[in-house]
């Protein structure tokens, strides 16, 4: 296995999707066990199922190249697709009750994206980066020391996409900062 394409594969094996799922039944199940567990599946329909529809269609229509979705233009409207489903699912999630843990964080990941996709008008910050390190940070925070190796990922993630020339080493940095940041604000807001 070449570089390229250890790259590439754990690219795809650790795109946003996947860590959004995870984390959001993981939160779900964390707010109120195995009902969580449903909220959380819900939330992911409208944070990661969703949006990789939008996206795959966007590839399979030649609207964009590939699903990481690399020109600024594509970038912004794959985004707004995204904020216009999450505060879909936002809505949904409050109107049906689910446990307030998960609406807030719901909350706090609509106010992440935003901040995405204003600093994507002007740079390629790493989305990837971004919500790995979100990710990792949210779910080590909640769960404790034992997930802290998450960050390991979150390490291959930034490696993947300079490896890839999708981003460059302040890209990837920047996400993964910015991404930690958001999470340690959320783990504040979000009752225990």
């Amino acid at each position: 296995m070449t570089p390229r394409s250890a790259a590439q594969r754990i690219t795809y094996l650790l795109e946003p999707k996947n860590w959004i799922i995870a984390t959001v039944v993981a939160v779900g199940w964390r707010s109120d066990g195995a009902a969580g567990l449903g909220w959380g599946l819900l939330a992911a329909f409208f944070a990661a199922v969703l949006p990789m529809l939008f996206i795959t269609r966007g590839v399979a229509g030649g609207r964009w190249g590939d699903r990481n979705v690399g020109a600024r233009r594509p970038r912004l409207i794959v985004l707004a697709f995204i904020l216009a489903s999450v505060t879909a699912g936002l809505a949904v999630l409050a109107a049906l009750g689910a446990p307030r843990e998960l609406t807030l964080y719901f909350g706090c990941m609509l106010a992440s994206i935003a901040v995405l996709a204003a600093i994507t008008v002007v740079w390629k910050i790493s989305i990837h980066c971004a919500v790995a390190s979100g990710s990792a940070t949210i779910l080590s925070l909640m769960f404790g020391p034992p997930l802290l190796p998450a960050y390991v990922l979150v390490a291959l993630t930034a490696w993947s996409r300079v490896e890839l020339e999708d981003h460059t080493a302040a890209q990837v940095i920047a996400g993964s900062v910015l991404g930690a940041a958001a999470a340690v604000v959320t783990y504040a807001i979000i009752p225990r």
